[in-house]
Parts: C-alpha cells; structure tokens; sequence
C-alpha cells in the first residue's frame, strides 16, 4: 500500500540547541522531546523519571468528596455495594481494581459486568433489577454511566444511589447520580483529562486510602491492572497516564498480580513486557471474554489469589480467544472476498459490507483489519436479533462520528467518537445507508487521507545510532498514543549484506549509509521491494529502532516502516 512519508518540521530550533546541551544528547533526540512538549532540563527529568508523588490529588476531582463520604456513609450503614462496569479490559480491570480494594475493607459487596449480547453497553435496567433483587443500596459504576440518564433515574426509582466513574464524554445532560466523576466535565478542573476509566478507578481508591490515612501500598499494588487498561484502551501516554503506566508496566514485569501471571505465563510469557506487548498478547485475551462468552470471567481470573485457580481461569479465557481469532480470521476472509469479488466496492472511498450471520463480538476487529487493508472508512455489519448492528473505523484526520450524523435519519442509533464507532440501524435500510455513508464520505474527506501517513520525527545518519543513542531512546518509553516510538528517516542506504524474505512477505535486510555500520533490519510486509533493493540502487528507509534478542544475544535492529528507491 502507498503511503505519504511526512517529516515534521521543528518548532523553535533554539529551544532544541538549549535542551541538547543541558541533556547532552544527540540533537535528534532533543528535536524529539521538544515535539513532545519538553523544552527544559526539569520537564525531560520528569518525563524520563516518572515519580508518583507527581501524581495529581484525587480532590481536585469534581465530586471526589462527595463520593468518598458517600461510600464512608454506606459502609457505616452496613449496605450493600455493587461495583458495575463494562464488558472491555477497560471496564473489567477497573472492576477487577476497585471491587478488590473495596473488599479488604469491608465484606458486602459484590461486582456485576454486563452481558454485551442481551444488555449492550452501559448501564441497563437488567443491572439495575438485579441490584434491586438482590438488595443492593450502591452501584459504583466504572467505564461508563456518563451518558444513562434515564437508566439513573430508573435506579433512583427504587432506592438504589449511583456514584459514576467514566472517562467517556458527557452528553448535555448529566444524570442525577449521587456524585459523577469524569475529568471531561465541563465543570471539573482536574489537571489531567486523559485518564483510562481505570485509571478513575485508582483515583478513587487513591482518594479513599488518603481519606482513611492507609499507606500508599495498598493501592500501588493495583497499578498493573491499571497498566494493562491504559494500553487497551489507547489513551494517550502522556502526563499522568504516563506515570501511572510507568509504574504499572514495572509491576507486571517484577510481581504481577496471581490472575495477570497466570494469563502471561498462558501466552508465552515475556522477559520484560512493553505497552505493545499488553495491546496485542494480554488486552486481545481478556477482551475475549466478553466477546465470545461472559466477560465475569476476565474479572473472575483479574480477581484470583490462588495460583492453581487463577491457571484454570486463564486456561479458560485464552481458549474463547483461540475462538475469538478463529471467527477472525474467518469473517476477514469472508469480507476481503466480498469487497474483492465486487469492482463496485473496491472502487468506493468507503468500506460497508454485511452478512447476518457473522459474530457480532469480532465484528470491530474485521472493521480494524479491512481498514488495514484499504485505508478507507469501514463500516462491518451483522443481524443481531430484529436489526443489523455495525462497528465502524475510521482513518486517521477523518471524523467519522460527523460522517454517520449525516445518516443518522437511516440509523435507529450510533454512538462513539472520531474514529470509532457502533450503530444500529434496520435491515431495510442497509442498502440506503452504504450508499448514503459513500457519497457523505466522497464529498468530505480530502484525497490525501485515504492514503495512509508515516510521521517521521527526524532525519538522522545511522552513524548517529550508537548504544548511548539507543539507551537514551528506550527511556522515551512507554510507548503509545501522543508519544509513540520515534520513527527516523534515512537517506540514500544500501544493502550491506543478505537481503531474503521470510515468513508471509516480510523482508529481512542488512543496510549500511556511507562509512556507518551495518544494521540489521525486517521490514513487516514489505517483502515486494525485494526485487528492486537487490539491484544495487541507493534507496531511502523511514523505521522506528528496537533490540532484537536472538539466542540470548542483544542487538539492535531497525523496524522498518517505508522504503523509497531513488532512480
């Protein structure tokens, strides 16, 4: 696929000379952080020495009082608490977290998920009779409340309190809960606004243990969950997000939680796992829950203290992923056919296929995938029950959720953001609606958008890639949204050594620059440009750095993102 390489320019030049000399680092690098906002010597002591006590007050969280006097006033009164959340990573650590501080300090409580097949997303009224039924007084909700005002008014119906903790964006009304903390209140002057609903989650409990003078301890254990949540539900690494994630990803590598081992050690456990590694090897397991059967059991397993327990849960869980990928894979198959097979819908500047009978648990992940592949808004649809229910992804600078308010007429309901999105519609209307979504998309999205961009950070010779370069660069980790891997571009290179493919079309490479050593590189999928490397011509490479560990042997290898031959 052809994509656009954009090299950013940098901001004030001064600004980057002033930083390399303070930091005494490669002028690269300085460029780099100052891209990233840190212009002074204390903003990169901070941003590579990630403290705790840099963590906000849990207090300066609008309706943070509230709550705490309000869960204080419960347990006094002896009442019944439900931890509620949603059915994701997201919602099932952050009720994993907050229902297992809770529970060492007080017995009558319990958690509820629901089911993503008969309740959908949010709060719903099977909740809320459930908590009814069974007595309870208090439902704390996390990752997700923020929109359901008429499900708290159901509750406050029939005694039942709410305190909500979201991360999502408010609607213009705010539902009448007990107290509602979500940083992206209009209302709220929490520093920070990019917080997982986990991540409110520990602030929660971070208010509560400083409320009742417990030590710090008690909470820090539950960073790894935190962690894990922050890097599958792609928040931006940034600000506290880092600290918390800093931490958090120490914790999984040195004594992670009974439940979170158990599942590692399940997948092929790592020495030393990344942000990436929780994206794509534990996130995908515990999301598989909820997909494919019930997604109590990730809390079940988040929650274990027992080894041989937590193993069989885990057990559990990574084989509904082996199924989760098996409907993957299928219904991936099934659309590229579809989309391949029809020269009307490969021509499209969109992607909407459909088929009643594909899994509606993966559908979001088909919809990732097929954007992949065209780099065009996508839409997959399936039949759930009386309507045809669809995940929708986007590509990068295109509003999606606009895009689907200008068919909002054709749909019985949407929701979600900018490049993400799920909706609902009737099955008469899919044929109006795919081609609605064409033409609004096809008047609206620029050309250059539908081809997919690499941001290159800075240009650099590969002499300048040296163990220090290295090591001073790994600490820009963790990685993720707003401060991913730096990607470098190179000028005029050539093969230095083998250059063969392996695995499904991936080029494996060894490059040199001049008088540079030489450097190992693999080139995911790129294996096309083969032919043409080998015939001797100097070519340019964009690429992110990395170790590769091969028989206990360390090295560093150049990821490559794009190769562009010179004539």
């Amino acid at each position: 696929m052809q994509k656009r390489w954009v090299e950013q320019e940098v901001i004030s030049p001064n600004t980057v000379a002033t930083l390399q000399q303070s930091l005494q680092i490669d002028e690269a690098l300085a460029t780099i952080l100052v891209k990233r906002g840190v212009t002074t010597f204390d903003e990169a002591r901070h941003f590579f020495r990630p403290e705790i006590n840099h963590l906000h007050d849990p207090f300066l969280m609008k309706d943070m009082e509230q709550a705490i006097l309000h869960i204080e006033k419960a347990i006094a009164s002896d009442e019944k608490i439900l931890i509620y959340g949603d059915y994701d990573v997201d919602g099932t650590t952050s009720v994993s977290l907050t229902y297992s501080f809770f529970r060492n300090h007080y017995k009558k409580i319990d958690f509820y998920i629901p089911d993503r097949y008969k309740e959908g997303y949010g709060i719903s009224t099977q909740g809320i009779d459930f908590a009814a039924k069974h007595g309870f007084n208090l439902i704390i909700a996390l990752d997700c409340g923020i929109k359901s005002v008429d499900e708290i008014d159901y509750a406050n119906s029939l005694g039942i309190d709410f305190i909500i903790c979201d991360h999502h964006l408010p609607g213009e009304t705010l539902p009448h809960a007990v107290a509602i903390l979500d940083p992206k209140r209009s209302d709220c002057a929490y520093p920070y606004k990019e917080l997982s609903g986990c991540g409110i989650g520990f602030k929660l409990i971070q208010a509560f243990s400083q409320k009742n003078d417990l030590p710090f301890e008690e909470i820090e254990c539950y960073l790894d969950l935190v962690a894990v949540s922050i890097a599958s539900d792609i928040v931006p690494l940034t600000g506290e997000n880092r600290i918390l994630a800093w931490y958090g990803v120490q914790k999984l590598n040195t004594n992670p939680r009974t439940g979170l081992k158990a599942l590692m050690d399940i997948s092929g456990r790592k020495d030393q796992y990344t942000i990436s590694d929780i994206v794509f090897t534990i996130g995908p397991r515990i999301n598989a829950a909820g997909r494919i059967d019930d997604a109590k059991h990730a809390v079940r397993l988040l929650i274990a203290d027992d080894h041989a327990d937590a193993r069989d849960k885990g057990i559990l869980i990574n084989l509904k992923n082996i199924e989760r990928k098996e409907h993957d894979v299928s219904i991936t198959e099934q659309a590229l056919a579809m989309i391949q097979n029809d020269p009307a819908l490969i021509n499209r500047k969109t992607t909407v296929v459909f088929n009643e009978t594909w899994h509606k648990g993966v559908i979001g992940i088909v919809a990732s995938r097929l954007t992949e592949k065209y780099y065009r808004p996508t839409i997959v649809l399936t039949q759930a029950n009386e309507y045809v229910t669809g995940s929708a992804r986007s590509v990068s600078g295109f509003d999606l959720y606009e895009a689907l308010s200008s068919c909002s007429d054709l749909l019985e309901q949407f929701g979600g953001h900018k490049y993400a999105a799920g909706l609902t519609m009737k099955p008469e209307n899919v044929s109006a609606f795919q081609q609605r979504f064409e033409d609004v998309v096809s008047r609206t999205i620029p050309e250059e958008l539908l081809i997919q961009e690499i941001a290159i950070d800075a240009s650099i010779h590969l002499k300048q890639i040296t163990p220090k370069f290295f090591r001073i660069l790994s600490q820009f980790a963790p990685f993720g949204p707003q401060n991913m891997n730096p990607v470098f571009l190179s000028k005029n290179v050539y093969i230095s050594g083998a250059a063969t493919l392996v695995g499904n079309n991936h080029l494996k490479i060894a490059i040199r620059q001049e008088e540079s050593t030489s450097f190992e590189c693999i080139g995911f999928g790129l294996g096309d440009y083969l032919y043409q490397i080998k015939k001797g011509l100097p070519f340019d490479i964009c690429y992110t750095i990395e170790e590769n560990i091969w028989k206990e042997k360390r090295s560093i290898q150049l990821n490559v993102k794009g190769i562009r031959i010179n004539a």
